[in-house]
């Protein structure tokens, strides 16, 4: 019975012992994050301290969605100028969704942010450039581990001027040559936002050691290292790159500093996989594949402002605010080009008969059509355009951006 004990003794210290070093080896195997990390617990606790809507009420607004919501609400927490970000759900069809409702993706939202931001600090062109240096820019399909549409980039734009800022930013990226694949980032109009739920908000802090090894694993990091380290905006695009749709400006004082004519034939037109990423649904199906929107509620059909109209992809100057009227075809219309150099008749032969197509001469976008049903007092023509087609620039700023010359075309009422 001893004897038995005894062997019983040894062969369970034999199993603690092989276990043991089956154990640490074991270990040794295992990839365990490195955490915390610095970033993840670079808190700006009084950006996470939630503030009443009146403090709000006089802050300007932007949204974005840069896949995990999680990432997308710290990054934007320790920008300058940014006083308050709350995650969320945006651009999607069903009201007021909840987390389960959006990563079906079956409602057509994105993870995305609500930003509160002093315009007296920073500028909705800084954060554009922060959001593009702090995700993939190039992933069409989500972000990192976030696979699917409701992780998709998307910058929304609330007004004309954004969505130009926004398609200048990511024009200038892809001009960058930083990647290997064009920027994939859509810019989307922004129809509503819905506050995700309380768990969500403020993660990185209230759950940091969960959110730094999630951040960590994912390789968001890593890549945003190896792309952007430590640069600034200018160093990243290269001091020598230039906007096709940006211009330089001449010396000057103040706003009569006029910028050098932009010059269209270098235009290099872009693919089709980079224009799917500018533009949106509507302006692509128009502009590439000859397509026509919808009358009346289009962007441009009841604008009244003074300003030059320009291709939306080349940004070729196309028609004037002087030469707009009313033709109550619900689509805006013109009665002559600004200048005629920009712009290509050609034969469009149809089912019900022949029509001419307009279309710009360097870009080679499809703009809309010309018939011969204009006011006669005024040459009896009727350029019918698609808003789709066109990007508006008010007067003011047409010679800070490149248009002075045409400034004598209209007049200055």
């Amino acid at each position: 019975m001893i004897t038995s004990r005894r062997i019983l003794f040894v062969i369970a210290g034999l199993c603690i012992i092989m276990g043991g070093a089956w154990y640490s080896t074991s270990l040794k195997e295992i990839k365990i994050p490195s955490i915390p990390k610095k970033t993840c617990l670079e808190h700006n606790k009084e950006k996470h301290i939630q503030k009443p809507q009146v403090e709000l009420e006089h802050l300007k607004r932007a949204y974005f969605a840069g896949g995990c919501f999680w990432c997308t609400e710290s990054d934007f927490q320790k920008a300058p100028g940014v006083l308050e970000v709350v995650s969320g759900y945006a651009g999607g069809n069903v009201i007021n969704p909840t987390y389960s409702d959006v990563t079906s993706e079956k409602s057509g939202h994105r993870e995305s942010v609500e930003i509160y931001y002093d315009d007296n600090i920073t500028t909705y062109e800084n954060l554009v450039r922060y959001y593009l240096m702090h995700i993939d820019p190039t992933d069409s399909g989500g972000q990192f581990y976030d696979r699917g549409e409701s992780y998709q980039a998307v910058i929304f734009y609330g007004t004309e001027e954004e969505r130009i800022i926004a398609g200048r930013a990511i024009q200038e990226l892809n001009e960058a040559k930083i990647f290997d694949k064009p920027v994939a980032v859509n810019v989307l109009p922004y129809k509503n936002f819905y506050t995700a739920e309380a768990y969500h908000q403020n993660y990185a802090e209230e759950n940091t050691i969960k959110y730094c090894a999630y951040r960590e694993s994912s390789g968001r990091d890593a890549f945003l290292h190896r792309y952007y380290g430590d640069r600034s905006w200018e160093e990243l695009i290269g001091s020598e790159t230039v906007s096709r749709s940006e211009t330089i400006l001449h010396s000057g004082e103040g706003d009569e500093a006029i910028a050098e004519p932009l010059d269209f034939s270098r235009f290099v037109k872009p693919s089709p996989e980079e224009l799917k990423a500018r533009l949106t649904d509507v302006e692509y199906a128009v502009t590439q594949k000859n397509g026509t929107e919808q009358p009346f509620s289009n962007a441009y059909n009841d604008n009244h402002r003074a300003g030059i109209y320009v291709d939306i992809v080349s940004g070729e100057p196309l028609f004037s605010s002087d030469d707009k009227y009313e033709s109550g075809t619900g689509w805006p219309s013109f009665v002559r080009p600004i200048d005629p150099r920009f712009v290509v008749e050609k034969i469009d032969k149809g089912f019900f008969g022949d029509r001419t197509e307009i279309r710009s001469r360097y870009g080679d976008n499809h703009l809309g059509h010309v018939f011969a049903d204009g006011p006669a007092e005024r040459g009896g023509r009727r350029y019918c355009m698609n808003s789709s087609a066109l990007r508006f620039i008010p007067r003011e700023t047409m010679a800070q951006a490149g248009y002075g010359e045409f400034l004598s075309h209209m007049s200055s009422e």
